[in-house]
């Protein structure tokens, strides 16, 4: 299964109506065949990064069920629609993601997937982006081993996050080398003691520490806070 992550700089007079087309038209739209959902719509939580900034991830079942929804929006059904949420955004960045081996996410159920755009209370998310020095293999190995396993070990009252999925980028579509977890915050006190403490990258505190030992595979890496719509499909 693939998954098409999208980054999307809407402009900012325009972010209703942008939301609106994904909500109303373009999800219904991906529903009207078997092989494609959107799944998550994500905005980039005020005060933590650049402004009217939106994050969809579309489940695609297969290569083939890319390429016609390529299609679709190329010169098809979707053509039309693509062009008005172009006219709402300065420009989006797109990369198809394939998931790791110990990623708790690998397929989606894509009939199951809601698309009638029911509401629920919102989530926060960390979207860690990586850009390894060491082979990117080796990374999504330290992802598993030192981080992940050692989160799920931690106690629930102590945990920040809790691991929804981890990708690569799939061959010839982005950035390489280039692994993405996506994270669900779990204790937003906790992130905010993350936040302000003077230690966090300090790297004289961290021997024997995830943050220390990463070191040796990546010193590059990128974290966002993503909130969901009221409506996203997943939250």
């Amino acid at each position: 299964m693939l998954y098409m992550h999208e980054t999307h700089r809407v402009i900012g007079r325009c972010a209703d109506r942008f939301e609106d087309l994904v909500r109303q038209e373009l999800m219904g739209a991906l529903a009207s065949g078997a092989d494609a959902r959107l799944l998550w719509y994500l905005v980039h939580a005020m005060g933590s990064g650049p402004s009217y900034q939106v994050v969809t991830i579309t489940g695609i079942a297969d290569g083939a069920a890319w390429e016609s929804l390529a299609q679709r929006m190329l010169a098809g059904d979707l053509a039309d629609l693509v062009a008005e949420l172009d006219a709402c955004r300065y420009d989006v960045e797109g990369k198809l993601l394939v998931p790791v081996p110990w990623s708790a996410l690998q397929e989606v159920r894509l009939a199951d997937v809601p698309t009638d755009g029911r509401e629920h209370p919102p989530s926060v998310f960390m979207q860690d982006t990586g850009w390894p020095d060491a082979p990117l293999d080796d990374y999504i190995d330290m992802w598993d081993t030192e981080y992940w396993q050692h989160m799920r070990q931690t106690p629930p009252d102590r945990r920040l996050l809790d691991v929804q999925a981890c990708f690569r980028v799939a061959h010839g579509t982005g950035v390489r080398p280039e692994a993405v977890l996506l994270q669900k915050v779990v204790s937003t006190s906790i992130l905010g003691g993350l936040i302000t403490r003077a230690d966090t990258h300090d790297p004289t505190t961290w021997p024997g520490t995830y943050m220390h030992r990463s070191l040796e595979v990546r010193d590059q890496w990128e974290s966002k806070l993503l909130r969901t719509s009221r409506w996203s499909p997943l939250f």
